[in-house]
């Protein structure tokens, strides 16, 4: 089963992305910040992390340059309310395979994931 990392700061996202993601049959974990994400995958990286760009304390750009220092390869998918080229072009040099600007298309987000994870 794929396993997928849910990293938003706002709940009612993370439950509907959950509820979305569990119903395609993936095993999901779910955190509310950086910090918690980074407890998550101490030992291992999932197949797919989902995660905010904003976030309160670490923001989306250094849990994603703490998750790469660990020599983590899961893919990784940034959601952002901000379209800010520099930021993003960032997050693509860290190894961002997409990027979702915030309010997002559920099932847009849903299969890219599928094709994503699938390769």
């Amino acid at each position: 089963m794929k396993r997928i990392l849910i990293v938003d700061d706002q709940q009612g996202i993370r439950l509907l992305l959950k509820e979305v993601f569990e119903r395609e049959g993936y095993e999901t974990w779910i955190a509310g910040s950086g910090r918690e994400a980074l407890e998550l995958t101490e030992e291992a990286c999932p197949d797919m992390v989902l995660m905010d760009m904003k976030m309160p304390g670490m923001d989306g750009i250094e849990l994603l340059k703490q998750l790469k220092q660990r020599q983590h390869d899961c893919k990784v998918i940034m959601m952002t309310a901000y379209g800010e080229m520099g930021v993003i072009e960032e997050s693509m040099n860290w190894g961002v395979v997409r990027y979702f600007t915030k309010p997002f298309d559920v099932f847009e987000l849903r299969d890219a994931v599928s094709e994503l994870i699938s390769d």
